[in-house]
Parts: structure tokens; C-alpha cells; sequence
């Protein structure tokens, strides 16, 4: 039993977040980034705590960002100066902002598709345009593409930043130091800033891989940090922006107004969360490596003509459904498993058309919800290829 069994899914329906409240209850929801697991006892007690006290002012102090700093110091090694950081409402409104430091209206924006969908859309809620360079067919950077975008971008001789997505999500792509090297230098023969969305950074699941800030390799970097997905705290949100050496003075003309749109109760969690939920993490770290096991084997019984396999990191599944028959054919693998199997999955193309025949699946779920919902998607895509 994981940490994952250990929410009955009666009590998961009476929640009342997007995730179980999107769908009809007869459907198994396993598209939005929310995780199936026992709130972690510090925080419950840290917010409890807060209200109790009648503590539900503005936040005040670097409580927030110094936690965090803690975090990454204990984790990834990376030694974060908090008074060089500063607070956002969230990691994709803190993009926004960085963004508005670094390029001005009109310019471009470079991401890799397929890639997080809020990604264009605050592009261009920025009033940024995007340039696309999507990923290799192995879910890698591919660096020629890159290059050939990062000159795009700036042919006309504006500013451009690159959005970056480390981990990747939806492959859950880990990264390399090398790779991350390449595209600093990429940056800098070219002009354009690099910011860092690194909201997955502490769900990294292989056996001896690790995270890699992307700060302490390109030194203009600006990087995103959160702990909602991690911890998820996806209702008590906040984030702090940390810049590489080289982008202090740009984080520093962020505006102090920014920062109000952080909750104190959002900071108070996250903090509490980053101080006190190492063996929690830990706890869900082991969970969802034997759910990628799980879904990986599943998906060899059930449906062999899928091709995943676990990556380093993220608790998502991109499954490759394109030798499918139906899929063949030009159906939607995602609607076919929402009308058909009453399970729902992120459909592929909303992280871009990269992502036509594919559907990423949420693993931070049971293993009752994880075995019936790819029984559901095999059915549903086998009785339309026996119709065929």
C-alpha cells in the first residue's frame, strides 16, 4: 500500500476542487494536476493554527522565501540567497511578470511544445507573441530547433526571452547539466533570456537522477519555484522567482505591487510544507514510483500497442496512443476514453499539435483508480477498433 491507497475514493468524491467536481461522478478523473493523498498533518495544523488565531492578514517577513532556500539547499544543494528572491502570486503569474522585466510587448516568447498548456496562453495575456520549437521525437531538446527559434525570435532586433519547462511537463523530460549548458549558450549568442519554470523540480522519481537548477548553470537565468505541485497546495498558492547571478539587478526592478497578490495563508502553507514535509515527500516520491510501475505494466497487458515509458520525473503519464487503430484513424484517444470508459484524460493536442494522438494521465492516484482507469481506456479504444 502506498500513500495513495490510503484516501478511499468516497471521501476523494466529496472533495470539492476542479478535479472532482469538472466531471459527472460516474467518471474517473485523471487529467488536472491535483493528487489523490492525505493533506500533510504540519500544514493542516499550520493553517488550522492561522485561522484559529484569526491570523488571516496580509504575509509579511522572507519566512516564505528562506523555507524554500532551506528546501533547496537539503534537496538539490543549490545555495539560494532569499533576499536576492522575490514573492509571487503564483509560479505562471510570476512568469507574466519576469517576462515584463525581460522583453517588451510585442516580442517574442519561445516555448517547446508539446508543453504545459497555460504556457501560450499567458504568453499572450503578456502581449508577448510565442515561436515554437517543439521537442525531438525522443521528448528531448532538440537544440538545432532551438537555435533555428532563438534567431527567429530575434531577427527583427527585439528583446526575447525562452520559457522554459524544467521538468518538462507533460513528457516529465529530466533535463541535463549539458543540455542546460547548450541552451545558455544558445541564449547568449543569440540575446535571449531564459526563465525557468521549475514547479516540478522536487518530483524527480529515477533512481539516481537528479535536479539541476537551472540558475546554476545559466547564470542569467530566472527561475520559478513553488511548492503547490509538490505538496499539493494547488488552493494555497505562492511562489518566489530566483534569479541566477547574473539576473539579480532584472529581478530586483520587479515591482513591490507583485508581490501582493501572495495569500498569507498560501505563504504559511508552502512554508510549513518546504520546513516540515521531507519524509511526506519522501513518502510520495516511493508512491509514485510504484505507480509508474504499475501503469507501465497495465499498459502491456491491457493495451500493448501504447507506447510510455516512466520518466525521470512529474507524476504524469504521456501515453503514445498513435498506433491505435481508432487513433489511425483520426479519433481523439481522450474523447473516446471520456464517452466511452467514463475515465478523463488530458487530450494531447491542447499541449499542442506535437501532441495529436496522445494523452497524459495523472499517476498520483490509487491503485484501484490506476488499474480500473486503464482497463477503461483499453476497452474503450478496443470496442471502437472491433466496430471498425
Amino acid at each position: 500500500m502506498t500513500i495513495f491507497d490510503t484516501v478511499p475514493l468516497d471521501a476523494l468524491r466529496r472533495r470539492t476542487s476542479e478535479k472532482w467536481r469538472h466531471y459527472p461522478p460516474d467518471v474517473l478523473p485523471l487529467f488536472v494536476a491535483e493528487m489523490d493523498v492525505p493533506q500533510l498533518e504540519p500544514v493542516v495544523r499550520a493553517v488550522t493554527d492561522a485561522m484559529l488565531l484569526g491570523d488571516t492578514g496580509y504575509p509579511s517577513g522572507s519566512g516564505y522565501a528562506e523555507a524554500m532556500a532551506a528546501f533547496a539547499a537539503d534537496r538539490w544543494g543549490w545555495a539560494v540567497d532569499p533576499t536576492t528572491t522575490r514573492l509571487v502570486p503564483d509560479v505562471m503569474l510570476g512568469v507574466v511578470e519576469v517576462l515584463r522585466l525581460l522583453t517588451d510587448p510585442g516580442d517574442a516568447v519561445v516555448i517547446n511544445p508539446p508543453v504545459y498548456p497555460p504556457f501560450a496562453a499567458f504568453v499572450d495575456h503578456a502581449d508577448r507573441r510565442l515561436v515554437n520549437a517543439p521537442l525531438a521525437a525522443d521528448g528531448r531538446l532538440d537544440l538545432e530547433v532551438l537555435e533555428r527559434a532563438f534567431g527567429e525570435a530575434t531577427a527583427d532586433g527585439r528583446r526575447a526571452a525562452y520559457l522554459l519547462c524544467h521538468p518538462h511537463n507533460p513528457t516529465g523530460t529530466l533535463h541535463t547539466p549539458a543540455e542546460l549548458r547548450a541552451v545558455g549558450e544558445l541564449a547568449t549568442r543569440h540575446g535571449v533570456r531564459v526563465v525557468a519554470d521549475e514547479i516540478h523540480a522536487p518530483l524527480v522519481l529515477a533512481a539516481g537522477a537528479r535536479f539541476v537548477p537551472t540558475t546554476t548553470v545559466i547564470p542569467g537565468a530566472i527561475a520559478l519555484h513553488s511548492a503547490s505541485k509538490a505538496f499539493n497546495l494547488a488552493g494555497l498558492r505562492a511562489a518566489v522567482a530566483v534569479p541566477g547571478p547574473e539576473a539579480v539587478d532584472d529581478l530586483a526592478r520587479m515591482p513591490a505591487v507583485v508581490a501582493d497578490g501572495v495569500t498569507h495563508l498560501g505563504a504559511i502553507a508552502q512554508r510549513t510544507a518546504y520546513r516540515e514535509g521531507g519524509a511526506w515527500l519522501d513518502e510520495v516520491l516511493d508512491g509514485l514510483r510504484h505507480n509508474q510501475r504499475l501503469v507501465a505494466d497495465l499498459l502491456a497487458e491491457h493495451l500493448p500497442a501504447a507506447v510510455w515509458s516512466p520518466p525521470k520525473a512529474t507524476y504524469f503519464a504521456w501515453i503514445d496512443l498513435r498506433a491505435l487503430p481508432p487513433v489511425r484513424a483520426g479519433a481523439d484517444p481522450s474523447r473516446l476514453a471520456l464517452q466511452r470508459g467514463r475515465v478523463a484524460l488530458n487530450p494531447g493536442p491542447t499541449f499542442g499539435i506535437e501532441g495529436t494522438g496522445f494523452v497524459r494521465l495523472n499517476l498520483a492516484a490509487s491503485t484501484a483508480v490506476l488499474t480500473d482507469a486503464v482497463g477503461r481506456l483499453a476497452r474503450s479504444l478496443e470496442d471502437v477498433a472491433t466496430d471498425s
